[in-house]
């Protein structure tokens, strides 16, 4: 008996190899959640300026909170093959530590496909954001570990990182 493989085929390449967009259309509509993570690491001036309010421009946080729900909505503007979906919800959350910030999205749809991007979208544009507004206190800021960390809904179901 031959060994069975797990070789998962490529959805957004043909036969060809040649990209292409995945027919979502034959897809039940169902209720869909993903989470993302992601943290933005700095020096303790750029702490001490967010968290003292002495940052020029305004306040950081509210500010990234605020781009990465306008990037969820948006992340099939920036990412070629992403299905333009009808977001529902979306949260950003940024949780204090003392080398920067956690950042955290929440992305909700009913529809045929996952929000997984849009999570991971919102989370880059706010650390990019919080990084654009604090560049002239620290310019070696380092964004990093952006993953999922949850999602739910779909054909593949529930997973938690």
């Amino acid at each position: 008996m031959k060994a069975k493989t797990d070789q998962r085929v490529l959805s957004h390449v043909d036969s060809g190899g040649r990209v292409r967009m995945v027919d979502v259309s034959d897809k039940p509509d169902s209720v869909r959640e993903a989470t993302a993570a992601g943290e933005i690491r700095m020096s303790p001036a750029a702490v001490r300026a967010i968290r003292d309010g002495a940052v020029k421009k305004g306040d950081p946080l509210q500010a990234a909170r605020l781009a990465g729900i306008m990037a969820a909505k948006r992340t099939a503007d920036l990412i070629p093959l992403c299905h333009p979906l009808a977001v529902t919800f979306v949260d950003v959350s940024l949780t204090a530590r003392r080398w920067g910030y956690v950042i955290s999205a929440t992305v909700r749809t009913t529809g045929p496909t996952g929000v997984e991007m849009e999570a991971l979208t919102a989370v880059s544009v706010a650390a990019l954001t919080i990084y654009d507004m604090l560049k002239a206190v620290d310019r070696t800021m380092e964004i990093g570990a952006i993953r999922v960390t949850a999602k739910a809904g779909g054909r593949s179901g529930v997973f938690r990182r």
